[in-house]
């Protein structure tokens, strides 16, 4: 209840934090090179901010696209369209055009100002979350050289081991697997654009963002983004079945390969939890955070996994949420 209430706080200190946890690296190879921390940290989320702007600008440019093809899907829909009102008994005039059929009889008008609102806010909180994430980076990045002095100083003795253990255990893991999943994803993205652009399909670099996007959640991304390929190769292309089953078979293909035999060598080693426990973090996570609690939901349960490893009388916890592979392999059975 305290997470779901203080997300508006919470959320941009969190992915600012597992941002530092990715960036910390980085910054200290820029160290080694002699490029003082606080210039180096800057470097970094500039780099950052001109690879958010990138997508920004690609999707831009996707949306003059999508209205420029508009007229060339509207008959289809309009015939997809007069196919689902005869089903569920909608309303339809055939004697006016689609857009029209969809503002004016299904008061589609007020849905559409309620989402411009909606919308706007949204915009607004985004923008305003970023500013947030960027000075938390920036600072943390400045900060974190000095934290395990702290640690020692503010926890001597034996609490002061295990509290590094942990944090040492968490930053390692948590890089690790978003790191993994950033250079997979992004191979992702671009291999589907080019061998979607190569079968015809409209608008290629737009399911490269999107799959790159949602192939941050595990499992349930990569069927959200092959579902929508293949419904829009249905839209296109028929009724030839050789291009959507193309399209079918690049997401399938991809998301197969890319996901179950490259990610696993990247990343290292399994993060050890049981694919039940990935699910309901899914759950639980994209309930309290929406979409950025499904992208940060493996993180965030690998971390209390980790902190309950090392805190007495919780080790039972981390048992269960564990695999059982890595079970057997930690009790040398």
């Amino acid at each position: 209840a305290a997470l779901k209430l203080s997300a508006s706080v919470l959320l941009p200190l969190i992915i600012a934090i597992l941002l530092t946890f990715v960036l910390e690296p980085v910054v200290i190879l820029l160290e080694k090179i002699r490029i003082p921390r606080a210039i180096g940290a800057i470097v970094v989320v500039l780099l950052i901010a001109a690879g958010v702007y990138m997508v920004g600008a690609i999707l831009f440019g996707s949306l003059k696209t999508i209205l420029a093809l508009y007229p060339k899907y509207e008959q289809r829909f309009n015939h997809l369209y007069s196919l689902l009102a005869g089903l569920f008994k909608l309303p339809y005039d055939e004697h006016i055009s689609l857009f029209q059929n969809l503002w004016v009889q299904l008061g589609v008008r007020a849905r559409v100002q309620d989402l411009a609102l909606t919308t706007s806010s949204s915009f607004m909180g985004f923008a305003t979350d970023t500013v947030m994430v960027v000075l938390f980076v920036v600072f943390l990045l400045l900060e974190i050289g000095h934290f395990k002095k702290r640690i020692e100083l503010a926890f001597e003795g034996i609490m002061s081991t295990r509290i590094q253990r942990i944090v040492a255990d968490v930053i390692k893991q948590v890089a690790r697997y978003l790191s993994a999943k950033f250079f997979v994803s992004l191979a992702t993205g671009v291999l589907v654009s080019a061998i979607l652009g190569w079968i015809g399909m409209d608008l290629p670099v737009i399911w490269g963002v999107i799959s790159f996007i949602l192939n941050f959640i595990p499992n349930i991304g990569s069927i959200a983004a092959g579902g929508g390929v293949t419904l829009f190769a249905l839209v296109q292309f028929w009724p030839q079945p050789g291009p959507i089953l193309a399209a079918l078979a690049t997401m399938v293909g991809i998301n197969m390969v890319l996901g179950n035999i490259v990610e696993p060598r990247v990343q290292g080693q399994n993060l050890g939890l049981s694919p039940f426990i990935i699910l309901v973090s899914l759950s639980a996570w994209g309930w309290l955070w929406g979409f950025a609690g499904l992208v940060l939901a493996v993180p965030m349960t690998v971390i209390i996994k980790i902190v309950c490893e090392n805190v007495p009388g919780l080790e039972a916890v981390s048992i269960m949420m564990g695999s059982y592979h890595e079970v057997k392999k930690k009790r040398g059975a």
